[in-house]
């Protein structure tokens, strides 16, 4: 919607989004699984482009539940007319370019094809639902559902016996609202995660008029921060303190809650001996609040650094399994062998269900981009040019694909960031940049296979100078979905130091981008 806003207003292009729902809202349209809920503060997760779309939105809770999201994108999308411009119920089934023509020729499932000077792909890093291949699964004579595609009239658990399979962020969310709706639910655990409480509550008028007054301060911490958060980092190391105090500051942390714990230390990602503090501390925190110890255990037998994966929050998930109608299953000692007509088997046990819940996640980052279908210069397939993973200059361009660009792709900070701020960023750059083109008579502007294999060294490295890969099962890596290939995706070298080499990759003239004239 921003890229449509900015193209479309600010510099006079005839623009249109070609949008496969019947409404705005990303990621918020699709994924209205029980406890959707945001993980970044609310007052941080909007658009800062607009002063006077700030003044006029008030936030209710510290973090917003999906309804409230999809309503503010609504709003966004009244309150600058972007609608006539989106084709909603259009799915984008191929994208070829053209070199005769200097033109992106894409088709749509209905068999319609459009032209285009210019193709911005801003089909979000999580939007590729993940339905893992398990046997059986059309044998099942109940009803199953993904997360990332849920039906918009919702799902009644009452009186219903529920199979939730995976516990990552979306399963952290999900499990204590559908524990507290049907007869009995089954946790089937294959990777034990860490979560922190989000402490959840609403806003007070106090700390609204206060984000009011304070709009310029909050966006320029965002701005300045690896994260994209309205917290820095502290600058303390964890062994720049004494244990006693050092669990005092992870006490207070915990106390507060949210995506914050990890800015208790700086090095947390970066010293493995440093990691293994906060680490130890939410494993006791997990063994403190389930009361039967085998269950604790089985979630606090955590096997990768905190924060490595994606670090959850949530609202009372591990007190869920102190509910008498929830279990859990320890699918690394008992894998699934089959989903059967009537519920889940494992290596050890049937499962009778009337309902399977995947919390699986996504093919995430390169799927959304597969699912288009992009062929660039010489016939070239994006699934070709990447069948040994992705390879962009900045997350922004793609070798042999001219006048193409990705929003918040693979090599950008994307998902290791506030998700608004990488969308603003690159929105804006992608934005100035065609700007140029157009001012300067420039056709084509492509990236060069030297300045991307450069730049997807430089992602490597950002990487492996953390404790991030060592998660060697998440999808950051592309671990979750059999046969992609195994590379590191997004840019872990902050958020803030990513924008200063854009900037100065803009201007430098667009280097390691190669242009030719109309």
């Amino acid at each position: 919607m921003y890229q449509l806003h900015c193209l479309r207003d600010r510099l006079g292009l005839a623009t249109t989004v070609l949008e496969a729902a019947d409404g705005v809202g990303g990621t918020w349209y699709w994924n209205r699984y029980p406890g959707a809920r945001c993980d970044s503060e609310s007052h941080s997760y909007c658009y800062g482009f607009s002063p006077e779309l700030l003044d006029e939105w008030d936030w209710s809770e510290r973090y917003p539940q999906q309804p409230e999201i999809l309503r503010y994108l609504n709003h966004v999308a009244d309150r600058f007319n972007l609608r006539p411009d989106i084709r909603f119920n259009t799915r984008v089934s191929a994208a070829r370019y053209d070199e005769a023509t200097n033109l992106w020729h894409v088709t749509t499932t209905s068999g319609e094809t459009l032209t285009a000077t210019y193709l911005i792909t801003a089909v979000g890093c999580l939007s590729s639902a993940n339905v893992p291949n398990i046997p059986g699964l059309p044998d099942f004579q109940g009803q199953w559902y993904h997360t990332g595609q849920w039906p918009h009239g919702g799902v009644d658990f009452t009186g219903k016996r529920v199979g939730q399979i995976g516990t990552g962020s979306t399963g952290i969310q999900a499990a204590p609202v559908i524990a507290a709706q049907a007869a009995h639910l089954t946790v089937f655990q294959r990777t034990a995660n860490y979560s922190v409480p989000a402490h959840n509550a609403p806003l007070t008028p106090e700390f609204r008029a206060w984000v009011h007054s304070h709009q310029d301060e909050i966006r320029a911490v965002m701005k300045s921060t690896t994260n994209g958060h309205p917290f820095r980092i502290a600058e303390r190391n964890v062994a720049d303190v004494s244990p006693a105090e050092r669990d005092a500051l992870y006490e207070a942390a915990w106390a507060k809650g949210g995506l914050q714990f990890r800015a208790t230390f700086k090095d947390l990602l970066t010293n493995k001996a440093a990691n293994d503090t906060a680490a130890d501390f939410l494993k006791a925190k997990i063994r403190s609040i389930v009361r039967n110890p085998a269950t604790a255990a089985i979630l606090a037998d955590i096997d990768h650094p905190y924060a490595a994966k994606r670090p959850p929050i949530d609202d009372n998930y591990f007190d869920t399994f102190n509910r008498p109608n929830v279990s859990l299953v320890d699918l690394r000692r008992t894998p699934i062998e089959r989903i059967t007509a009537t519920g889940i088997r494992t290596a050890e046990a049937d499962y009778p269900l009337d309902i399977i819940v995947f919390a699986t996640g996504f093919d995430a980052m390169t799927g959304p981009l597969f699912a288009l279908g992009l062929t660039g210069r010489n016939g070239l397939a994006l699934r070709d040019a990447w069948r040994a993973g992705p390879e962009t200059y900045l997350g922004l361009g793609i070798p042999g694909f001219p006048n193409l660009f990705t929003i918040t792709g693979p090599g950008s900070p994307s998902v290791l960031a506030n998700m608004p701020v990488a969308i603003e960023q690159h929105v804006e750059w992608i934005t100035d940049c065609i700007a140029h083109l157009r001012a300067n008579h420039i056709a084509t502007i492509e990236a060069t296979p030297e300045a991307a294999t450069a730049w997807s060294n430089q992602v490597d490295a950002a990487a492996n100078a953390t404790l991030l890969p060592q998660a060697g099962h998440s999808w950051y890596l592309g671990a979750n979905v059999p046969g992609k290939p195994r590379r590191f995706m997004p840019y872990a070298g902050g958020m803030a130091h990513y924008r200063d080499i854009c900037t100065e990759v803009a201007t430098e003239g667009y280097k390691g981008l190669v242009m030719a004239k109309s």
